[in-house]
């Protein structure tokens, strides 16, 4: 079967994503609608952690979400033992026709793929992993060289569908998050297109531009005109607070402040996002906003989006990308991002 994706005998679809980023959906989305689009017969079940569910839900091309409960070797989340019997039980009831491997380049990740009871399994190969025997047509090593969401689509196109007709990344803009955040803006005594947001935060510490450099942006961006926005989730309270007291100007803290689609609407008027390497500059990105990037450890040939709209700024030293969430030495990828190359890049962007 050198097209599983376009069989009809294969109905029931698995896709095992145990990713819990923001970003890492939203760069499956392309590929979700894909699938749909050329096979709108298909039951898609996503494997995923429960939390992701609101995301998932705005993302489409998926009929449901099975709650993964951890497993070893996935560092997302630690496993619950217990739950996994049950969670396999569930799996094998579904009768599933493929399940597919769309984590990345981790083996555990196939293991749990294989648990699934499909009848047939592919999906990622993992750099150093080997198919079984008599799968190799149903696999695609992984393609490092690629951006996340493309990664993705060339796996689909490896299992039969076109590429060529993929959709752009997307995020859907409801009434209701129009309405919260022109209330947002109105309280605040903010105009579309004429205010600058921050987004500080991250998951990991390593991903964490300093407050300093952010402040040192916002008061700069500040000077030219623009109201300043901070913003993150209500857990980075205190990432987004240091900013603002570092500022010499005043910033509107907005840190939890917003739903994800009322965030989706604040970055789509903004004038441009500075912000981490870290969903903002993929929510950004899907709703057409302006964004400038800091990637200090991460990937900027997975992560980073191209186009006129977006601008990268990488980390200049050896030692990154890296793996790290915690620096292990002395955060020099930090310090060789600098705030006038930042504020440049965001003044390419502004209207």
């Amino acid at each position: 079967m050198s097209a599983p994706l376009l069989d009809p005998s294969v109905r029931r679809v698995a896709l095992v994503r145990l990713r819990v980023g923001l970003g890492d959906l939203l760069c499956s989305g392309p590929a979700l609608r894909l699938l749909r689009a050329a096979r709108p017969d298909l039951h898609v079940t996503l494997v995923t952690w429960a939390e992701m569910a609101p995301v998932v839900e705005r993302l489409g091309g998926v009929d449901e979400l099975l709650a993964f409960p951890g497993a070893e070797g996935v560092p997302e989340r630690p496993p619950d033992p217990a739950g996994w019997a049950p969670f396999v039980a569930a799996a094998t009831a579904r009768r599933f026709d493929l399940a597919l491997q769309v984590y990345g380049d981790r083996p555990a990740a196939n293991r749990v793929t294989a648990a699934l009871g499909a009848r047939l399994v592919g999906g990622f190969a993992p750099t150093g992993w080997d198919p079984p025997a008599g799968t190799g047509h149903l696999h695609l090593r992984y393609p490092v060289h690629l951006h996340e969401a493309q990664r993705h689509l060339r796996l689909f196109a490896h299992l039969g569908l076109s590429e060529a007709a993929a959709p752009p990344l997307h995020f859907p803009i409801g009434v209701d998050d129009e309405a919260a955040a022109a209330a947002l803006l109105a309280r605040h005594g903010l105009v579309p297109g004429h205010y600058a947001v921050l987004h500080p935060g991250a998951s990991a510490a390593t991903r964490r531009w300093p407050a300093a450099r952010y402040a040192a942006v916002g008061d700069a961006l500040a000077a030219d005109g623009l109201a300043v926005v901070v913003t993150g989730v209500a857990g980075e309270r205190d990432v987004a607070a240091a900013v603002v007291a570092a500022m010499r100007t005043p910033a509107v803290d907005l840190t939890g402040a917003t739903g994800l689609g009322g965030l989706a609407a604040l970055l789509r008027d903004a004038a441009v996002l500075v912000g981490n390497d870290t969903g903002s500059a993929h929510l950004a990105a899907a709703v057409g906003g302006r964004s400038v990037t800091v990637f200090l450890p991460g990937d900027p040939v997975r992560w980073a989006h191209g186009g006129p709209r977006h601008r990268a700024l990488a980390a200049d030293v050896p030692c990154a990308p890296c793996p790290h969430l915690v620096c292990p030495i002395d955060f020099r990828c930090a310090d060789s991002v600098r705030p006038a190359d930042v504020l440049a890049a965001a003044r390419e962007l502004v209207p």
